[in-house]
């Protein structure tokens, strides 16, 4: 027990802490994952974040502590959505083919996701910068924050919509699919993964490539797509109402 001891003094105090904690963290996630069959509500990534939570907030270790070991994997993002390009470059001549229905399906789609939010957060009452920050919520996170600080958002509050847009997507995309009685067939899982992706970008895609390649590769153009024209047209927009 006192070596454990002495073992947690030092990691806790290091950036070793962090990037260990989410390691080991991550991979029983992903182990109960597989074991309970890929069921949506034991995503790895939402049971990582609420067990990393638990763990800073029992130890006491702050924030900044962890991320000073997190931020090797937080590196690792960028990387990681480059290579979505990948399957998108192996579907490139039915992409071709379909450009013109993706751009209106994405731009509806991100006009919905975003009009719905506003709308909802103006019927409860909520704050005018609350309101706002809830306009890119089904963008990927750091552009969220990004356009949030445009148009008179809090960038941290943006932040956290994001993060929680994706974990309801991720957890609850596939029983809205089945209710709505979409295939499963080829066409079918291109649909439901360019709808996960646009509701619920990146945690919506890793949940997509989970399931079907098709369904990942179409998640992940979703999600670049959302980020260039939520970018390009969400402060415009703010800028001329």
């Amino acid at each position: 027990m006192p070596r454990f001891v002495e073992l947690w003094i030092y990691l806790s105090a290091t950036p070793l802490f962090g990037l260990t904690a989410t390691l080991v963290v991550y991979l029983l996630a992903q182990a109960a994952y597989n074991r309970l069959g890929n069921a949506p509500w034991a995503n790895p990534v939402m049971w990582s974040v609420l067990a990393i939570a638990g763990v800073l907030l029992a130890t006491g270790v702050d924030y900044p502590t962890y991320f000073a070991g997190a931020q090797f994997i937080h590196f690792l993002l960028g990387p990681a959505v480059v290579a979505l390009a990948w399957p998108l470059w192996l579907r490139r001549a039915e992409l071709r083919a379909r450009y013109g229905r993706l751009l209106m399906a994405s731009l509806l789609g991100g006009i919905a996701a975003s009009g719905s939010a506003i709308a909802l957060g103006w019927a409860v009452g909520l704050p005018h910068d609350v309101v706002v920050s809830l306009a890119p919520k089904s963008v990927t996170a750091p552009v969220a924050m990004g356009i949030a600080e445009k148009i008179g958002g809090i960038p941290a509050l943006s932040a956290v919509f994001a993060v929680l847009t994706g974990m309801v997507g991720a957890l609850s995309g596939k029983y809205l699919f089945d209710m709505l009685r979409i295939a499963t067939d080829a066409t079918g899982m291109s649909a439901r993964g360019f709808a996960l992706g646009t509701a619920a970008h990146g945690i919506g895609a890793a949940r997509a490539l989970h399931v079907n390649a098709d369904a990942g590769a179409y998640a992940g153009l979703a999600l670049g797509m959302q980020v260039v024209l939520a970018a390009l047209l969400m402060p415009l927009a703010f800028r001329l109402l």
